[in-house]
């Protein structure tokens, strides 16, 4: 007999009852400082009494009731998105890779409704992460994502990140779109620099192309700023938002400009449980605290202390700890051992983290975070290595 649960994930023999704040607390009788926070997406951390009174409130009313029927909160949470950001439209969804999805499709229906149905293929980024669908692993094009599915979905090309030379000569009469995470987080926190995000926008203008960035997960605060591309100065033309958007309530978004927008007419897309009452309530308040006067200021400030006592951390233990990578609160640390060593000596001493590539261990606390509990992160960091030293 196999287990009744599909056995795709290999979670830690953990289990939580309750989270507040920066902590979640044990069904071991254990509390955790949580440095991982759901992998970014508890952004505001757990149990916000806003984010807790918008969901309680909009449950006690109603549920769903399928995109037949105006959303008022669909309408209201879309006004807040453009009024903070670049996009003329938004389209809601319920998770990243859906919003990945459908900036794929907008892409191709830009193309197409504009008399160039041959202008289909994207220019991708080598390790790079964009969902676990057909089109989004195909769109990442990491190997092990592709095992065992192939063949890949056709259409997207691959070159390294920061060759502005290789995206060029990428280009063809059938290129439409160029996508990339300004941060690539799976791939082991490798911030793009601000010179080649100002290429590629560059690069888009000149030969007519669609910049699509994928902010799942370094969007909405977790770099310092709304979205990560602010950083560099760029807007782009199609950009996903999830993870953070609704603080651990499923939802996505896909935010587009105008005549993108434009293309993407009744029919062309949709989604039963998108944009429903609970997840729209619950995202309206995550963008309510994260635009209010002072909170991004707060991410950037923790980021700097955070940053500051890891750097001690990794002059310490130069045997243990390599480099620190990342941008506000979108940090990892470069390990010279196993990174699943140090993340799970961490866990032992009661600190969440996730793992990443490059052998990376990611920290992505929630933005709430305080210089207390950075100070206890980097004692127990400091605890950690200094165990692993000692063999």
């Amino acid at each position: 007999m196999i287990p009744a649960l599909l056995s795709n994930y290999a979670p830690a023999d953990l289990s939580f009852e309750k989270g507040e704040g920066m902590y979640l607390y044990g069904n071991d009788g254990r509390r955790y400082l949580d440095f991982a926070a759901g992998v970014a997406v508890c952004a505001l951390g757990h149990a916000h009494p806003k984010l807790v009174a918008a969901l309680t409130d909009q449950a006690s009313k109603v549920w769903h009731v399928s995109n037949l029927f105006r959303i008022p909160g669909q309408e209201e949470l879309a006004e807040k998105l453009v009024k903070a950001t670049f996009a003329d439209a938004a389209y809601f969804c319920n998770s990243g890779a859906e919003a990945n999805e459908c900036g794929l499709k907008m892409v191709r229906k830009y193309f197409s409704a504009n008399g160039h149905p041959e202008k289909y293929r994207v220019i991708a980024f080598e390790n790079s992460f964009h969902g676990r669908t057909l089109a989004t692993i195909a769109a990442a094009g990491q190997q092990k994502l592709l095992d065992g599915f192939g063949p890949a979905v056709e259409g997207f090309d691959h070159v390294p990140v920061g060759d502005i030379e290789k995206v060029k000569a990428a280009i063809t009469d059938e290129t439409a779109a160029i996508l990339i995470e300004p941060v690539l987080g799976e791939g082991g926190i490798q911030v793009v620099e601000v010179e080649f995000m100002r290429a590629l926008r560059e690069l888009c203008d000149e030969h007519d192309l669609l910049l699509m960035l994928d902010e799942i997960q370094t969007g909405m605060g977790r770099t310092g700023k709304l979205f990560a591309h602010e950083h560099a100065g760029i807007t782009p033309d199609i950009l996903t938002s999830a993870k953070a958007l609704g603080g651990g309530f499923p939802v996505g978004a896909c935010l587009a400009v105008e005549k993108v927008a434009k293309a993407m007419t009744v029919g062309s897309h949709g989604s039963t449980y998108g944009g429903n009452p609970l997840a729209m309530a619950v995202a309206g308040a995550v963008v309510d605290v994260m635009t209010e006067e002072g909170f991004l200021d707060h991410v950037q400030q923790m980021g700097n202390h955070l940053k500051q006592g890891l750097a001690g951390v990794v002059d310490r233990h130069p045997d243990i700890l390599e480099e620190i990578r990342g941008i506000g609160l979108h940090l990892g640390l470069k390990c010279k051992v196993e990174n699943t060593q140090v993340g799970s000596k961490l866990l032992e001493l009661g600190v969440l983290t996730a793992k990443g590539g490059d052998n990376v261990v990611r920290l992505l606390p929630p933005l709430i975070v305080e210089d207390a509990q950075i100070s206890e992160f980097i004692g127990l960091l400091d605890e950690a290595c200094t165990e692993l030293e000692n063999g």
